[in-house]
Order: C-alpha cells, then sequence, then structure tokens
C-alpha cells in the first residue's frame, strides 16, 4: 500500500512529459536558446521543425559555433533529431 502512495505521484507526472510539443515551440523555443547563447547567438542561423526534426541552415564562422548550434537545439524538449545544414563562412 505504502508503494503505491509513493510511485502514484511519480507516474502522475509523467503523463504530463507525454503531452507532443509543436513544432513552432520547437522552433521558437531552439530560436531563443541560440540567440541567448554568447558565443552562436550572433550567428546567422535559420531553424525549422518537421515532427520534432530540427534542421538548421544558414552560416557561422567556423565548426565550433556550428556544433554548438546542433547541441543547444538536441537539448530542446521535444526535439527528436536534427540536421545540422550550417555552412562555414569565415566572413
Amino acid at each position: 500500500m505504502l508503494c503505491a502512495l509513493v510511485l502514484t505521484p511519480l507516474l502522475a507526472g509523467k503523463d504530463k512529459d507525454k503531452v507532443p510539443v509543436t513544432d513552432d515551440v520547437i522552433v521558437d523555443q531552439v530560436k531563443v536558446k541560440i540567440a541567448d547563447d554568447s558565443e552562436v547567438g550572433g550567428q546567422a542561423i535559420q531553424v525549422d521543425s518537421h515532427n520534432g526534426v530540427v534542421v538548421l541552415t544558414g552560416k557561422v564562422t567556423n565548426d565550433k559555433f556550428k556544433a554548438k548550434a546542433e547541441k543547444i537545439a538536441k537539448k530542446v524538449k521535444g526535439v527528436t533529431s536534427v540536421d545540422n545544414r550550417l555552412a562555414i563562412s569565415p566572413n
């Protein structure tokens, strides 16, 4: 009985996590998190999402920024994968 009382709140909280996140919300969250980053925030990065797959396009100045933008996008709730199409352009 005690076990059921302890597990019930834990299991109830999991239902909230199953609510699907829309692509619009994902795009907004990825854009905000990239813009807030001190390194990649100023880069010309466009974000799109289809069924949780985020597509990053545009230009960054180096490989480090390309990888960091992808890492940021992957951490957003609802993202299932990232298609990183960012081009490296030092100018």
